[in-house]
Formats: C-alpha cells, sequence, structure tokens
C-alpha cells in the first residue's frame, strides 16, 4: 500500500536500533486511534481499522514520520475540545501513513490566574512548556507535531521549543522537525442577560440620584461591551468604587459578579473573542508561517476535511530543511512582526517574538524587532472593537463566510500599502506566501462590506507595540496601537508626577480608593511649585489665569481639567523579583475610571496583557530588583512624556523651577536614594518568597532579551537574515 507521506530520510532511528520502543509504544498508538474511532462515532471517515500492533511496529521499524500531536490541558477554556481535534488528526495521520501520538501540556490561563498569586508563574510557564514539550520529543525520538494551539503563554511556548528542537536536530545531522499548529477556534462572547441589564441601569440611574455620576457613566461605558473575563474586571472596579459609596451592597455585588461571569463563556470554549495574547498569538504564529489557512480562524472547531487539509500538507514537507520549524520562524519573523503591529497585537508579544526567535537559534534582542518594526511606516489595518461587533469571532465569521481569508488578506493589504513583506517565505501549507496569494477569491479586505475588521484603508499611518528609552531605563514598551490618537494627544510630550507604588497590591488598593486624588491633594505629595511649573508646560495657555490659585483650588482645576498627569509607578514585579505578572488589574481600574483615565498612565517594570489598553507602559529593563533606575524614583518626581518620541526622562526639578526643561538622572541622585533602594529591594526579597523557589526566574535574560534562560540565547548564534533558506534560493540550488 501507498502512503502519502514518505519514511524519514535519517540513519538515526532509535526505535528500529533499540527494542523497547517498539514494545512500550505500540500499544499507545493503538489505544489513540481506537479512542479516536470511538469519540468520532458515526462521523469517522476510513475503512475497517487496520492499526494492528504488529503493523505499528513496522511503521516504527522502517522510520515512518513519527508525529505527535501536542495539546493542551482541559482546564484551560480553549482546550475544551481538544479531544475531538486530536482525534480527527491520530486518524488522518495514520490514514496518511505516519504513527500518531498524543501529549499535552499545562496551560495556564491568565485570567484565571489574574490578580493573584498564580501571575507570577505566568510567564515563567511559557519556558516551562517549551522544556516539558523539548524534553518528550527528544525522549520518544518524534519527528514532527501537529499542535492544537490553545491561549496565553502556550502558542509561544511551543513554538519556542519545537523551533529549538529543529536547531538541535540540524546541529545533529538528523532530518528537519516539522510541525503545524492548528488554533482552537474562537469563543463567541458573552452577551448580559436582559434582565440584569434592567437592573444595572436602575444601579445606574441609583448612582446618578445619589451623586455618583461617575459611577454611573462608568458603568454604562462597561456595560457597551461584550462579556468576557477581562469586562468582568471592569464591572467589578465599578462595582467596588459603588459599594464603597454605599450605592449597593455587598451582597448585591456578589450577586451582579454571579449573573455577569456564567454569561461570559459559551460552553464550546475557544480563545476568548477579545484581541488578547490568545488571539494575538493566533495572528502571529499565522504570520510566522506556521498555520494553514484552512484552520487560522474558526468559529467551531475544526472538521475532518479542514485538518485532513493540514495533515496532507506534511507529505510536501518531510525532510526538507526549508520546512524545518527554525527555517520557518528565521524567514518569516519580519512578516510576524509587521502583521502583529498592523493587528495591534499583545504588549506581551514583544517579549515572546525575541524569544521564539532564540530558541530558533538565532542572535536576536528587542532591539532587533524595533528595528524591524521602524524600517518601514506600518499602518493601523485593524479596526478591532468590543463595542461596534468588529471583535475577531467576528472576523473568524468573516473567514468561514469566504468574505476575508484572515491573516493572507492583511498580508495582502500590507503589501497594498507599500510594507515590505518577504513573500518568499516557506510557510506550512506547503507553499510561499506568493504562491497563497495566486488565489485572489476573497483575498481584498474590501470583500467584506458590513463592519470589516481587516481594513484596505488605514486607520492610522502608524500602529504596534514601541520600544520606549530614557535617561532613568534603558528600554520599555507602549502600545501605542491601545491609544486613540486623542488619549496619545492627552499625555504626548507632558510633564507627569510620579506617584509611587512598591508592588501591585498596594496599586490596587489605591487606585480603587475612591478619595486617591483627594487624599493626594490633601497631603501635598506633589509639592506647590512643581504643579505650577507642570501647568505651565502642559497647558501654557491656562498658566497665566490659574497660576496664583491656591494649592487646594489648583490641583482640583488641573485634575478636572486633565492638565494634571500621573505616572503611577509600579515597581518590583520584575522577572526575578516576582515573575513579570501583568499589570492588566491596576490598568483597568485606571480605564474604568472617567477621571483617572485622562490623567495616569502606569510605568512598570511588570508586563501588559495583549488586552490592556491605555497608557500602560511596561516591560521596564532593567528592573527594580537589578539596580534599574525605576527602584530609585519616588512620589513627587516628575518625569516628561515623549510618547510619540518614544521617550521618558526624568527631569531636574531645580531647572524645572527655573523654567527649563533639563533631562538628567545623575548618580548623585542615585547616590542620595541608595539607601532607600536598599530597603525597597529588601522589601522585594521578602515578597520574592511568595513565589515557589522552583520557579523564581533566575539566571535568564532581562525583558529586552525576551527572558529566556541564559544557555538558550548562549547558544543563539545564527544570523537571522543570512542563516536562513527561502524558497527561491532552495529551487535555485535544485
Amino acid at each position: 500500500m501507498t502512503h502519502l507521506y514518505p519514511l524519514i530520510e535519517n540513519d538515526i532511528n532509535p526505535y528500529r536500533d533499540n527494542v523497547q520502543g517498539k514494545a512500550n509504544e505500540p500499544i499507545t498508538v493503538a489505544g489513540l486511534l481506537d479512542r479516536s474511532k470511538q469519540v468520532l462515532g458515526s462521523t469517522y471517515e476510513g475503512g475497517k481499522p487496520d492499526w494492528t500492533l504488529e503493523e505499528i511496529y513496522m511503521r516504527l521499524e522502517k522510520n515512518a514520520p513519527r508525529i505527535a500531536i501536542i495539546g493542551g490541558s482541559s482546564d484551560h477554556p480553549a482546550h475544551i475540545m481538544d479531544y475531538q481535534t486530536s482525534a480527527r488528526a491520530a486518524i488522518r495521520i495514520w490514514q496518511n501513513g505516519g504513527v500518531p501520538f498524543y501529549f499535552s501540556t499545562p496551560v495556564m490561563c491568565d485570567g484565571t490566574a489574574q490578580s493573584n498569586q498564580g501571575m507570577s508563574y505566568s510567564l515563567q510557564s511559557r519556558n516551562a512548556v517549551a522544556q516539558m514539550v523539548v524534553n518528550q520529543l527528544e525522549a520518544h525520538s518524534y519527528h514532527g507535531a501537529f499542535v492544537i494551539q490553545g491561549c496565553d503563554k502556550q502558542p509561544l511556548g511551543v513554538v519556542s521549543a519545537l523551533a529549538h528542537v529543529d536547531r538541535v536536530r540540524r546541529e545533529r545531522g538528523e532530518a528537519p522537525f516539522f510541525a503545524t499548529f492548528a488554533p482552537a477556534h474562537v469563543l463567541e462572547g458573552g452577551s448580559i442577560p436582559d434582565d440584569v441589564i434592567v437592573e444595572l441601569e436602575n444601579l445606574a440611574r441609583k448612582a446618578e440620584a445619589e451623586g455618583a455620576a461617575d459611577v454611573a457613566l462608568d458603568l454604562r461605558d462597561t456595560m457597551a461591551y461584550i462579556l468576557q473575563c477581562s469586562s468582568n474586571t471592569a464591572f467589578q472596579g465599578v462595582f467596588e468604587r459603588a459599594y464603597e459609596r454605599g450605592i449597593l451592597t455587598k451582597e448585591q455585588h456578589k450577586y451582579f459578579e454571579m449573573r455577569l461571569a456564567v454569561a461570559t463563556c459559551d460552553g464550546q470554549g475557544g480563545v476568548c473573542a477579545f484581541n488578547g495574547t490568545g488571539n494575538s498569538s493566533r495572528h502571529l504564529v499565522a504570520g510566522l508561517g506556521l498555520v494553514h489557512p484552512a484552520v487560522e480562524l474558526l468559529t467551531d472547531p475544526p472538521t475532518q476535511r479542514q485538518i485532513n487539509s493540514v495533515l496532507d500538507s506534511f507529505a510536501h514537507m518531510i525532510n526538507k530543511e526549508e520546512y524545518g520549524v527554525a527555517n520557518i520562524v528565521g524567514t518569516n519573523i519580519k512578516n510576524a512582526i509587521r502583521i502583529h503591529s498592523a493587528s495591534g497585537g499583545s504588549t506581551n508579544l514583544m517579549m515572546h517574538m525575541v524569544a521564539g526567535m532564540l530558541y530558533a537559534g538565532y542572535k536576536f534582542s528587542l532591539w532587533d524587532l524595533d528595528r524591524i518594526h521602524h524600517e518601514h511606516p506600518i499602518p493601523d489595518l485593524f479596526d478591532y472593537s468590543l463595542t461596534e461587533g468588529r471583535d475577531i469571532y467576528s472576523l473568524a465569521m468573516q473567514c468561514c463566510s469566504g468574505t476575508s481569508r484572515g491573516m493572507e488578506t492583511l498580508f495582502y493589504e500590507l503589501l497594498e500599502h507599500g510594507v515590505p513583506m518577504d513573500q518568499d517565505a516557506p510557510t506550512v501549507a506547503a507553499k510561499t506566501w506568493r504562491e497563497r496569494l495566486v488565489i485572489t477569491r476573497s483575498l481584498q479586505a474590501a470583500n467584506v462590506k458590513e463592519n470589516p475588521v481587516i481594513l484596505s484603508t488605514p486607520r492610522r499611518s502608524f500602529s504596534g507595540v514601541d520600544v520606549l528609552q530614557g535617561n532613568f531605563f534603558e528600554s520599555a514598551v507602549v502600545k501605542i496601537s491601545g491609544m486613540p490618537t486623542p488619549q496619545l494627544d492627552l499625555f504626548d510630550d507632558k510633564l507627569a508626577f510620579v506617584l509611587y507604588y512598591e508592588n501591585e497590591d498596594d496599586a490596587n488598593k489605591s487606585l480603587l480608593d475612591t478619595e486617591l486624588l483627594s487624599t493626594i491633594r490633601d497631603q501635598q505629595l506633589f509639592a506647590h511649585d512643581r504643579l505650577i511649573a507642570s501647568l505651565k508646560y502642559n497647558s501654557k495657555e491656562n498658566w497665566q489665569n490659574h497660576h496664583d490659585k491656591p494649592y487646594d483650588e489648583l490641583f482640583d482645576y488641573m485634575a478636572e481639567e486633565g492638565i494634571l498627569k500621573i505616572s503611577v509607578i509600579i515597581a518590583g514585579q520584575g522577572p526575578v523579583a516576582f515573575g513579570m505578572p501583568e499589570m492588566f488589574t491596576p490598568m483597568q481600574h485606571i480605564n474604568a475610571n472617567r477621571v483617572m483615565k485622562k490623567l495616569a498612565t502606569i510605568i512598570s517594570d511588570g508586563r501588559y496583557s495583549g488586552v490592556t489598553y491605555g497608557a500602560a507602559i511596561g516591560h521596564m529593563t532593567p528592573e527594580a530588583y537589578e539596580g534599574g533606575g525605576i527602584g530609585f524614583l519616588q512620589t513627587g518626581d516628575i518625569v516628561h512624556l515623549q510618547l510619540r518620541k518614544r521617550r521618558i526622562d526624568f527631569v531636574q526639578v531645580d531647572k524645572l523651577l527655573q523654567g527649563e526643561i533639563v533631562h538628567s538622572f545623575e548618580e548623585e541622585l542615585k547616590q542620595q536614594r541608595a539607601s532607600l533602594a536598599a530597603e525597597r529591594k529588601q522589601r522585594m526579597k521578602v515578597r520574592q518568597k511568595m513565589v515557589a523557589a522552583s520557579n523564581r526566574m533566575y539566571g535568564h535574560t532581562d525583558a529586552a532579551n525576551g527572558v529566556v534562560p541564559l544557555a538558550v540565547v548562549e547558544d543563539a548564534v545564527h544570523d537571522y537574515e543570512k542563516d536562513i533558506l527561502l524558497f527561491e534560493q532552495t529551487q535555485a540550488a535544485k
């Protein structure tokens, strides 16, 4: 019988040379295939089962492709339907002449881990997933993988692992490691039940009647969003404020929390419909050429026909170096960065892209990423909205209806706007991008007539996440695409007062305090003369009429008019100090408060998630624990926000009071505050013990270098622009 898959061209075959594998593994393969047929029931497509132990033995002996189906843990919503997808994949791999295996990895849900100790393990879980996958692939000598891509840190953890294995195999002279990714379908966002809408509107009216118009407005704003785990956090912040003011009871708060929570997720699971790390990873991995277009954006788990299309492509990829995972990643990195930018991708991925390249063996850092990002203007072509019917589920529906082709459409539109894309890079469709785009049906964004998510006319001429520099730090990032132009104008080229917190817990308590601004004013935490100086710089036209007001009156005026700017510093959150948790919750508290939203930025050595929007600045290096300048700041200091110039600088106060803006963060200042920084570090060390010692991230690079084990970066010696195989090169060689 002739099979679709060729045998692996490799002299090394542990299953041929050692009998134990052939004794142990045939029953696992037969068991997987038996269960798969049982799961599929009447939808099983195939003849009488022929997976005898003898046939499995012979395939292992002959070096038929051993393909691992890599799933995720079913306690994550994205992996609820893995059993069905893995069953379809196992059957097809066998039919094509391969040997299917299955294993899964733990998958942390960042939403579930949010605002609790679990968030200190999130970033570390990416490296842990990479290590576990490498262990299993190497120990069981698998040749390739079909990956059920989930959410959060799992996608780039697995990409990193597979690229790393491919690099190691090539260094050993073995066959290239091949793989394809099948992202979990998009989970439809929930809707607020009709009776709860009525009750929430009554609550808003009650707030208005009791003089809490801000609570009413913020509540109605939050009600406009589809239900998702992150919008539940926004509701929680508004409810907390309403409770503090006596507008609702704790019992009513819990009632609303329950009604909203149980209406949030569809029973089939999937990746949440917002453009967070899960869907940003979907777009990014597709941009890396690792996702077959048949399964890129679905509203239901993939059908057998779709999975067949994906797995049949392996027939043209096996044994070919250009289709090794490390090569696909290297050849597509510029495509991926530009797709990530144009689609408003997650801030998290700034680290994960760097990490993936390092695991693939390429010399790469945040500065390489930033250079690629700014080599050519990348327009904002993603009109995503959670309030206007343009979430990622809507995009998936457009793809399933045949009016859009997802990232192929975005790739095409970027080319149309003059963005240089590497069209000859190989992809897991066993074609280059150029070959994929030859078929023009439904390729243009203009094919979607109603509420398009991907645009042909840009929203703005710029997009993505920018890398910042400053005189008190080396690097930080801000998601420009998460700031509408009016909001960017609010904070760009402004002087901001530092409001310093040593950790996220303290910041969250403070940001939920309805009297926060009153406390700052009453305690005069921002000196009067500095307040006047910031008024003159931030709003010169109003300085003449208001600079001589008493402190309280001036403070209130500047807050009310949005002239006052506050940089909420949350330090001690870096990889070494505390595992680099996301600062989603404090930013959400700011975004859910219409007064603070126009006043406050957050600056942190912690991370940000894909769903975070607003003036969120993070990933600062060096982190406070490692002696970074962020750990020397204190409440009342002034920083100069220049977001369009991609800078934040510490301002010399004595010069400011003389009417001059001088950016200076001198060693003398650090020496003056050395004891303060030392005391803070000691408290960080105590707090650090809240994280299990086994999972602390010592011996890793910083955020600008992907937060990867030092051994990984030491072995990353290849040039990502030269040490790659584009399709045109391999064809010429042949």
